[in-house]
């Protein structure tokens, strides 16, 4: 059964003729559109019941933080195009400035969304379970009274206010900070005319202030910074009359960019961009809506942004500050439930992961499964005597990553190390250049992978000498090396020393860090190189099974699907007869359903407490059963632009858990699943009479130990 929820509805182009030719624009769905809808799945995780109170503030908390990410990256991207020119239509026929546009349009819904669930639903609840967010306007004496206080003591020396006059222009203001514009009237002490002036909040003050349990009446009693600040306001500015009160946050561009092919030092010219970043082109202004028109139109001038880049709330500005609010409540009943990640059997009681690996390739579900072998085996490579040789992909690890710690304490245990670190790792770039000089200073070899294309590659390999030979040890991921992401992210971890895995691996390091030309490879597949061709050569050969009147299936598991002539090549695989199957939890710009052309094409979106994120491509292959995992999205940029492995599952046992645990479970789903339509929109399914069936959840139960 199929939940429609009008709210959650997106609808993103008109409904294709039957028998569309293949570059008709109707058949393909604009990406950024089709994103917007991704956040709208996020915003019901919000709005739903069954999950607990405080993980519902913390899904709005998410969807606040990716549509920050959507303005910084996707519109900053469309506002450049449009700037220079840039009028190319994509392959739904909309160019830039139609795109924002429409973009602007589904914005403003999810908005509107945000602020309503958290005014009318949220807050509401939280209040009846004694835990209230006090408002200006419902403070008594003696609160206002203790925010005076706090305010003097904590706050006011911190702020700087900054007038608006001739020797002070209008200041910089840092992306996605918290600021208010305060109109005045008076004189200053120098006898000054002052109209207007600017309160900077530092990012490290906190902003969800715990009020004493006899002042809130409540358990639990919250007031905002921004509340504390704006009463007790006039204390910046003695014997000037305050006309108005508004906060503000600017939005900017964060896609960094500079030439690589012209730089001599890569890791010092990305250091030297990274400030730039909180200053760049501002993209989106936002302000309370009780902001005048005045206010508001200054405001934009400053910034150089027109009325369509204004958006007025109902509420706090910037709603990712109720994460510190989750984190002070000590209410397991309202969060999810806890659980152990659990390990192979043949792991429980061992304590040599090279023996381990030797009698069978071990295969990890994370976060269900334990990420901790995997550290495991970085760390007893790091100390044993016969490890000659480590080397590592790293695209995102974390400040104080202990499996950076790890490659350090090998790199000083005289150990040859090699890191391929990833600097232009989005938002986690001054990670990656602290890891990577720490590893320089330890004595590692560390480079950046090559020129014009990123390393987004998931591979650790170890070379251990045994006996009277080397032996390659391979991980191979479809996640992060990333401790926190592992227990976050659906992803595989597949351990192996078969040897064809090893020459691979190590033909990829010696391609990533020297010159060589590789040969073809054994069994893994790369991009930019192979791997977009062998999957079209997999569709293709679903297709002729299929005229063939052979048994015929495709199923497909990604973050996100974009590539044209891929989705051309499911179109034409579609038309055959071949069952196409897709989970594709968040842009995707195939349209199923369409009559004569995607009519065997089926679309699921899992959205829930974790964060669908492996990527496996499942062929029949007239019962061959060809698995592959990856790190790769079926994206432009994954394909084309990106050092990507695919690796093949071959052991049957491992194969068919990856075929179940990914695929088979996804694809039952009834509780998580959103299906998406002929027309663009994605409608919630339900199990009605049926079994009820969440793959998460199913996952939970068969692979971890939940605490209840």
């Amino acid at each position: 059964m199929l939940i429609d929820d009008s709210d959650l509805s997106l609808m993103t182009g008109e409904v294709v003729p039957d028998k569309a030719s293949l570059n008709d624009p109707t058949l393909f769905i604009n990406r950024e559109l089709s994103l917007t809808a991704f956040h709208r799945r996020v915003i019901a995780q919000a709005g739903d019941p069954a999950v607990p109170l405080l993980e519902r503030l913390r899904f709005l908390c998410i969807s606040s933080s990716i549509l920050d990410e959507f303005f910084e990256i996707r519109v900053g991207g469309l506002k450049e195009q449009v700037a220079f020119g840039v009028a190319e239509p994509g392959a739904d026929g909309l160019g830039p400035t139609e795109a924002l546009a429409l973009c602007r349009e589904q914005v403003l819904g999810l908005v509107r969304s945000q602020y309503r669930l958290l005014n009318e639903t949220l807050l509401p609840a939280l209040q009846d379970e004694g835990i209230i967010i006090l408002r200006r306007d419902e403070l008594d004496e003696q609160q206002r009274e203790w925010m005076h206080d706090y305010f003097m003591r904590e706050v006011m020396p911190v702020l700087t206010p900054i007038g608006l006059d001739s020797a002070h222009p209008f200041p910089r203001i840092l992306n996605k900070s918290l600021n208010f514009i305060v109109t005045i009237d008076g004189k200053d002490a120098f006898g000054r005319r002052v109209n207007a002036a600017i309160v900077q909040v530092p990012e490290n003050m906190t902003r969800l202030i715990h009020l004493p349990p006899n002042l809130s009446e409540a358990r639990h009693g919250f007031v905002m910074l921004s509340s504390v600040i704006h009463e007790n306001v006039q204390q910046l500015f003695p014997g000037l009359k305050i006309r108005n009160v508004d906060q503000f946050r600017v939005t900017r561009n964060s896609d960094l960019w500079f030439d690589e092919e012209a730089v001599q030092d890569f890791l010092h010219a990305l250091k030297g961009e990274l400030p730039g970043r909180q200053f760049a082109k501002a993209v989106r202004l936002e302000v309370a809506d009780t902001c005048s028109e005045e206010i508001s139109e200054f405001l934009l001038q400053q910034f150089d942004l027109a009325s369509d880049d204004l958006y007025r709330l109902n509420g706090p500005i910037n709603l990712t500050r109720f994460e510190q609010l989750i984190n002070q409540i000590d209410r397991p009943d309202f969060k999810f439930e806890t659980f152990v990640p659990g390990l192979p059997k043949k792991l429980n009681r061992r304590t040599d992961i090279f023996q381990d690996i030797q009698r069978n390739d071990i295969l990890l579900h994370h976060p269900y499964q334990s990420f901790t072998p995997v550290l495991d085996l970085l760390r007893q490579a790091a100390a044993d005597p016969d490890v000659l040789a480590i080397k590592m992909t790293v695209y995102r690890s974390g400040m104080d990553s202990p499996l950076g710690t790890a490659l350090l304490e090998a790199a000083r245990a005289g150990k040859e190390v090699t890191a391929v670190i990833e600097l232009r790792a989005r938002f986690d770039e001054a990670a990656n250049i602290d890891l990577a000089s720490r590893l320089q200073e330890a004595g590692a070899k560390v480079v950046y992978g090559i020129v014009g294309f990123k390393c987004h590659a998931k591979m650790l390999l170890i070379v251990r000498r045994e006996g009277d030979r080397l032996r390659n040890y391979v991980h191979l991921g479809t996640g992060n090396y990333h401790m926190a992401t592992s227990r976050l992210y659906t992803d595989f971890s597949y351990m192996t020393c078969d040897e064809e895995w090893g020459d691979d691996v190590v033909a990829l390091f010696r391609q990533l860090t020297g010159l060589s030309r590789n040969n073809k490879l054994n069994k893994l597949v790369q991009t930019p190189f192979g791997l977009h061709n062998r999957l079209r050569e997999l569709i293709e050969n679903e297709i002729e099974n299929a005229r063939a009147g052979r048994p015929a299936a495709i199923i497909a598991k990604m973050n996100s699907l974009v590539e044209k002539r891929i989705i051309k090549s499911l179109y034409r695989a579609s038309q055959a007869g071949v069952k196409v199957d897709l989970i594709v939890r968040g842009i995707c710009c195939l349209r199923p359903g369409v009559p004569g052309v995607s009519d065997n094409i089926r679309v699921i979106s899992i959205v829930g407490r974790f964060l669908e994120h492996h990527r496996v491509f499942h062929f029949h292959a007239d019962g061959e059963l060809i698995t592959y995992c990856s790190s790769a999205d079926w994206m432009p940029r994954n394909l084309f632009r990106r050092v990507e492995t695919a690796f093949p599952i071959e052991h049957r046992k491992n194969r068919t858990r990856v075929i179940n645990e990914s695929l088979k479970m996804s694809l039952a789903d009834n509780c998580q699943a959103w299906e998406m339509m002929r027309d663009g929109r994605y409608l919630r399914l339900e199990p009605g009479k049926s079994e009820r069936h969440s793959v998460q959840l199913d996952l939970l139960e068969i692979l971890t130990t939940v605490s209840h």
